[in-house]
């Protein structure tokens, strides 16, 4: 049978993991991590662009990094109405 300290700890430990969880969520929700790619994908494309070839590499490569951007604005969007109408648990 578990004592009181048992449970106690096993408590603690639950609300550590909730914490790390909430830590590890706001970082992929934030707005920090989606500039962050987004500047990688510009830098990374450019170099594409520049090493094929392609006319105008810098604004050219403009495009996916704002695709970028849209499509982290439309996923919550997206995911809501999944949730709504798809995974009613």
């Amino acid at each position: 049978m578990s004592t009181v300290q048992d449970l106690e700890e096993e408590i603690n430990k639950i609300k550590e993991r909730n914490r790390r969880v909430e830590r590890e969520k706001s970082w992929e929700t934030s707005w920090t991590r989606k500039f962050i790619i987004s500047a990688l994908t510009y830098l990374v494309i450019s170099l594409f662009f520049l090493f094929a070839g392609i006319s105008n590499p810098f604004v050219n490569s403009i495009v996916p990094a704002i695709a970028f951007i849209l499509s982290t604005l439309s996923v919550s969007f997206i995911k809501n109405l999944w949730l709504k109408y798809i995974h009613r648990g």
